[in-house]
């Protein structure tokens, strides 16, 4: 490989504005790599590639189930082939017995992997319990949970659903209504909202329409009217997109986990803020994938000082099972009445145990300075296992989030790692591996997924020369 390594300067988090095609560690080492990628269709669960065929034959028990799946269930997602039927701490196990390493985490959701005994303990205590009242009544572990958050975090007041998309459908409801609830006397009311590129907010319409991936929205216009899309990372075409009169709210991700592990800096988010606060609109943060200790941080947010008006939660608070949150100041919540939003199933006495149970071991400090460590080592053990790979263009990251950017399609390496025993996903363009293991991951799990990763390589090779 003709590359040198080079030392500059330190840098933990990626820049977000020109996104440089580079190879980097958390200590300042990096590499220059190629020059422009492909276009490549996106990811997650759509991505038909990401499914494409074993390399080995599919057992009779599992081609059973998912025969089975293709007859009785909508065709939304493109699964990889594995019926995964149990699961302990960082592993998983397949109906046919084979073990995998967990680098997945149900997609940033199961941060204290699976079978977690205090989870399941509280699942099973609140079961026998109480497990479902509506909103129609008070339940307990609902009004604990919704305390514990706001002691935890910037917010006054919180407000429950099912899911991240249906978190952020409701800070753009909650948008609005603050807007024509401060702007009374205004017969022009701020209605509209800025995004940003490679931003992922949820599949639901007002989510989908804040979300920049044309893929996503195209099938289902018109969406909701209204979103200017700026460039991740450009404060000055931000600032200048921010107006008074016009501008409802801005909903950002401190750090994009489906968009390819892009994260922001603290200058961005400031002139955001301030721009906001010119302007008379809401700073909202997306930190459904980010929040909650992946970082080393309780929220993502805090490692940059910004603070929003609100902020959304999901995918790690009740460790499998379906939760939403909107953390909002005092001065927004004022602008909701009774009425104004509602959910059945939110914030249901079981969810909310179960998250109490979360909270009370990320929250720990001891545990938070346990995912850096791990953060630093993983990038570092990246670096000296695929460094000198000439496909590798880039690790980036922050804590326990972390991307590996190819200068091709990366499903082939994903389906390479399946079949050796571990579980990836994908990212960006198609051309991000993201690693976002249970937060529990201990160091030689780590270096067991490097070595793997590391020798699953050449499938990336012998994919170009198909």
């Amino acid at each position: 490989m003709s590359n040198s390594l080079q030392t500059i300067h330190i840098s933990h988090i990626s820049p977000p504005a020109d996104l440089p095609r580079l190879f980097k560690s958390d200590k300042g080492r990096r590499i220059s790599l190629g020059a422009g990628i492909p276009k490549i269709s996106s990811c997650l669960v759509t991505d038909p590639r990401q499914g494409s065929a074993s390399a080995k034959p599919v057992t009779r028990e599992s081609k059973e189930v998912m025969d089975t799946e293709r007859n009785v269930l909508v065709g939304t997602y493109a699964r990889a082939p594995v019926v995964i039927e149990s699961g302990k701490g960082c592993k998983l196990y397949d109906v046919d017995g084979k073990e995998y390493l967990d680098m997945t985490a149900g997609i940033a959701v199961n941060s204290l992997g699976h079978g977690d005994p205090d989870w399941v303990n509280a699942v099973v205590e609140q079961a026998s319990t109480l497990t479902h009242v509506s909103n129609v009544y008070y339940s307990i572990p609902q009004v604990t949970l919704g305390k514990r958050l706001v002691e935890c975090s910037f917010a006054d007041r919180v407000f429950f659903t099912n899911s991240g998309t249906e978190a952020n459908e409701a800070a753009i409801k909650f948008a609005r209504k603050f807007q024509r609830f401060s702007c009374a006397d205004k017969k022009l009311l701020a209605t509209e909202f800025i995004a940003f590129t490679n931003s992922f907010h949820g599949r639901t319409m007002g989510a989908l329409a804040l979300t920049s991936k044309e893929q996503y929205r195209s099938p289902f216009e018109p969406v909701m009217p209204g979103v200017t899309f700026i460039e991740y990372g450009n404060s000055e075409e931000a600032i200048k997109a921010i107006q008074p009169g016009k501008t409802a709210a801005v909903f950002v991700e401190p750090i994009q986990g489906e968009g390819g592990i892009y994260s922001a800096t603290k200058d961005f988010l400031q002139a955001l803020r301030t721009a906001c606060d010119n302007a008379g609109a809401l700073l909202v943060y997306d930190e459904v994938q980010c929040g909650l200790g992946r970082t080393g941080h309780l929220w993502a947010h805090e490692a940059f000082g910004v603070a929003p008006d609100m902020m959304t939660l999901a995918k790690p608070l009740a460790g499998g099972l379906p939760i939403g949150v909107v953390l909002t100041t005092e001065r927004v919540a004022a602008a909701i009445s009774s009425g104004d939003h509602g959910s059945t199933f939110a914030g249901g006495p079981l969810v909310c145990h179960a998250a109490l149970a979360i909270l009370d071991k990320i929250q720990n400090s001891i545990f938070l300075a346990g995912v850096t460590r791990k953060g630093f080592y993983l990038k570092d053990l990246l670096l000296k296992k695929l460094g000198g790979n000439p496909h590798v263009k880039e690790v980036r990251g922050f804590g326990l989030i972390v991307g590996i950017e190819l200068d091709v399609q990366a499903s082939p390496l994903v389906n390479a790692c399946r079949e050796a025993g571990l579980l990836v996903l994908t990212a960006g363009k198609g051309n991000v591996v993201r690693l976002v293991p249970p937060l529990i991951i201990s160091e030689t799990e780590l270096e067991q997924a490097a070595e793997v990763l590391s020798a699953c390589l050449p499938a990336l090779d012998a994919n170009a020369s198909s």
